[in-house]
């Protein structure tokens, strides 16, 4: 379901924060400052080779003209060529340095994108999981996809855009002042209402491009959440609820999208207008200072082509600014995902667990999910190395945070865990996780071949012992029906039911072969006679490791070393499976409520 921190209205983009997100975008681009300089210059000459063509096409018009009279026409032919040469070489010039221009900035463009992506991608791997407890996974699609697509398309055509605009209005005031500053002042003051009202404009459009980046995130997280949910969805007939959701967030996306979009497609009408109106006024004023004899008539004929390139710019600066709005917001949510709290550096740390024999002790720990709210009180427990132990107890008892707080996925609020006699704390979480394997209830397979599932992050690892594994855990005839066995991509395409895929992952851990090892639900998807064939195979697995099995069905844990009955976040009761039954206690109750009377 949608992440209801995400709900109500959405915060605008000011201009501080607007400032923020692009100083946040530069610093991407500051390796690629040289080659972005010389786009930048490409765009401004183009730019500006392109406003010189109308004073020569004045030019042009004053030999045509001193060429015609009432005796006959006498034009000068060598001189329209050579004028007309001249034309040709600069506005080649100018769509060569464009192409040039926009070439470099569209190299920047994927390169900087590319970088994003990578440092998200990395940045999911530094931050804790606490972070995915408060954001759904779409927003975190979202960013990687959306903005970091908005930001690459609205650097590669905004920054351009505005570069070769502002070269371009410059340029032309100044030949417009060259060639008549009354006309020029016409010209000006005509369009400067365009600025005015493009400034407003922009100041109240930003908070809509925040707000439809937002929705959008919101609209990804239902479709990610919802979609691959559909099982469940339709299984509670939920689909009603389902769509209603979705249309209420595809409204609000419709909404946002709407304004953002109807004050951006404001500006190029607006500018055309504007541009109109100095057309106009130019005319009225050339006409009447032409008629004095102020000016000649190519003078006019100039300015008709330079308030055409004056108020050009104007709508390429609206429209490039809109861009820039649409990646400052963008910008603002990638820079905030990695502005997250990370993990604690461990560089420091240099004490490496080697050898591990799988003493483990838990020493008086507590701890919150919500610092707020305690639900591991003070647990203390010591397993000797080789003992499989057991954790039972009633549903939010506190068992799969044992199993969190021992992998370090979450750190302590009080108290240490031990292995061997060092403190976890001590050495790095990669050398935490290296002392593990893990089956865990919600199974994850990725798309690629069975192979790679099954030695995912090991290496060398022979056909045969995979097979010899897989026939342990009840996997060699399903994989011999594959297509292409081992060798068998598994996508949309391959039929593969839960307790085949819960197989897979406790295959997965047995090649791992690591000195510890914890399996949380890991037969709950198998059937009664998968569950004993894979019993066997566990019992093979754990002999002579320290072993944590969290489970329900009391069935399997019967011959561990040792059970811990967990409630309320603290043990009740510990001992082995007869011992536990002969105190009459909270694990015989529960024991007897699976299969007394059964």
């Amino acid at each position: 379901m949608p992440n209801p921190r995400m709900r109500g209205a959405m915060p605008a983009v000011g201009a501080k924060n607007m400032k923020k997100a692009l100083g946040s975008l530069i610093g991407y681009c500051k390796k690629y400052i040289g080659i972005v300089i010389a786009a930048l210059i490409c765009a401004a000459v183009s730019a500006v080779l392109a406003v010189t063509g109308p004073d020569y096409i004045s030019q042009l018009t004053d030999i045509i003209t001193d060429g015609i009279s009432f005796s006959g026409v006498n034009i000068d032919l060598d001189a329209v060529k050579h004028v007309a040469f001249i034309l040709i070489a600069i506005y080649a010039s100018s769509m060569a340095l464009s192409y040039i221009q926009s070439f470099i900035m569209n190299y920047v463009a994927c390169n900087v994108g590319r970088k994003m992506r990578t440092d998200i991608s990395q940045k999911i791997n530094r931050i804790p999981l606490k972070y995915f407890d408060s954001h759904n996974y779409g927003d975190t699609l979202s960013r990687v996809t959306n903005d970091v697509d908005s930001i690459a398309q609205s650097l590669n055509m905004s920054v351009g855009m505005l570069v070769t605009a502002a070269a371009t209005l410059i340029s032309c005031v100044i030949m417009m002042f060259v060639t008549e500053w009354r006309m020029a002042l016409t010209a000006i003051g005509a369009s400067a209402v365009g600025f005015i009202l493009m400034g407003v404009i922009m100041g109240r459009s930003q908070r809509y491009f925040n707000a439809r980046q937002i929705s959008l995130a919101k609209v990804n997280g239902h479709v990610e959440e919802y979609y691959a949910g559909q099982n469940i969805v339709r299984a509670y007939n939920s689909e009603a609820d389902s769509l209603k959701a979705f249309q209420a967030a595809n409204e609000e996306l419709r909404k946002n999208t709407f304004k953002a979009e109807i004050f951006s497609s404001m500006m190029m009408p607006l500018m055309s207008f504007i541009g109109n109106f100095g057309y106009v006024a130019v005319c009225i004023v050339g006409a009447a200072l032409a008629f004095n004899g102020s000016i000649n008539f190519s003078v006019v004929v100039a300015f008709m082509i330079y308030i055409r390139l004056f108020t050009s710019p104007l709508g390429q600066i609206g429209q490039g600014f809109s861009g820039l709005q649409s990646a400052a917001a963008a910008s603002e949510r990638v820079a905030e995902f990695l502005a997250e709290d990370e993990l604690s550096d461990e560089s420091a740390k240099t004490k490496v667990l080697k050898d591990v024999k799988g003493d483990v002790e838990f020493n008086h720990i507590s701890f919150g999910y919500d610092p707020d709210k305690t639900i591991i009180h003070d647990f203390s427990a010591k397993i000797k190395a080789g003992q499989k132990t057991a954790i039972v107890g009633p549903t939010g008892a506190g068992k799969t945070t044992i199993v969190n707080l021992l992998m370090r996925f979450y750190e302590l609020n009080k108290g240490s865990i031990s292995i061997d006699g060092t403190p976890i704390s001590d050495i790095t979480r990669e050398n935490v996780h290296d002392i593990f394997g893990m089956v865990l209830q919600d199974t994850w397979l990725f798309e690629g071949t069975v192979r790679d599932n099954l030695t995912y992050g090991k290496s060398g690892i022979s056909d045969e012992k995979l097979m010899d594994i897989c026939a342990q855990c009840g996997l060699k005839h399903f994989i011999m029906t594959l297509p292409q066995g081992l060798d068998t991509v598994l996508n949309d395409n391959v039929t593969i039911s839960a307790g085949q895929k819960q197989l897979l992952t406790i295959a997965r851990a047995m090649v791992e072969d690591a000195p510890m090892l914890i399996l949380d639900e890991a037969t709950s998807s198998v059937d009664t006679r998968t569950e004993i064939k894979i019993q066997k195979a566990m019992d093979a697995l754990t002999k002579g490791r320290t072993s944590f099995v969290i489970a329900h069905r009391l069935s399997t844990i019967k011959n561990a070393d040792m059970i811990l009955y967990m409630r309320d976040g603290d043990i009740k009761e510990s001992g082995s499976h007869d011992e536990l039954i002969a105190k009459n206690g909270y694990y015989a109750e529960l024991y007897n409520s699976q299969f007394v009377g059964a």
